[in-house]
């Protein structure tokens, strides 16, 4: 069984992307298993804490949650063309301390998807998070791209996706990456 964390990048709790990730929790592989974690109740990220108190809570189960997945499945909003700060801010909190790093991300592998009530998807702020994935030494799938655009075309009012193709895109999109996390695994 291949266990994924799955985190969504909006704290609002009628985000498109919770949504699309609850669809890719329900559309994932019968060997595939996506947990749902959280980035709710991570605090802005301040050194003195983190010098005077530590990681906080919310962040060490984060990271205890990410180290016992095979892979990191991101499901990230779009800000001005941009990725969103506060999933910035909890991956920014999970890297510290530094020597942390290689434990938590490490060769890792990364899917990066996303919705969006507008016509460009995610496509900025999944480039956006490049840089980050490198610096952090996860490996990104490359293997497709998904980005939900009008969303509220998309989603109906209660987060749910009947339109087939969409549903289609979105199982597709998780069992690629369930296989390259699957073919990591295996060369480990």
């Amino acid at each position: 069984m291949t266990k994924l964390l799955g985190i969504s990048g909006s704290l609002r709790k009628n985000s498109y992307n919770a949504a699309l990730l609850r669809l890719a929790v329900e559309l994932a592989p019968s060997d595939c298993a996506i947990e749902v974690a959280s980035i709710r109740g991570v605090p802005l990220y301040d050194a003195d804490i983190e010098a005077t108190e530590g990681s906080p809570p919310a962040v060490r189960e984060l990271k205890e949650q990410l180290v016992g997945a095979a892979g990191l499945f991101l499901v990230t909003p779009e800000y001005n063309f941009s990725l969103p700060g506060v999933l910035k801010n909890a991956i920014d909190w999970m890297s510290r301390p530094a020597a942390d790093i290689p434990r938590v991300f490490g060769g890792r592998p990364v899917a990066v998807c996303g919705a969006s009530g507008g016509r460009g998807g995610t496509r900025y702020a999944q480039m956006a998070w490049l840089p980050v994935f490198r610096a952090l030494g996860l490996v990104p799938w490359f293997g497709a791209q998904l980005h939900i655009t009008e969303s509220a075309k998309v989603f109906d009012s209660t987060g749910r996706v009947a339109d087939e193709k969409t549903r289609e895109q979105v199982r597709s999109f998780v069992a690629g990456f369930a296989r390259f996390v699957s073919e990591a695994e295996s060369r480990t």
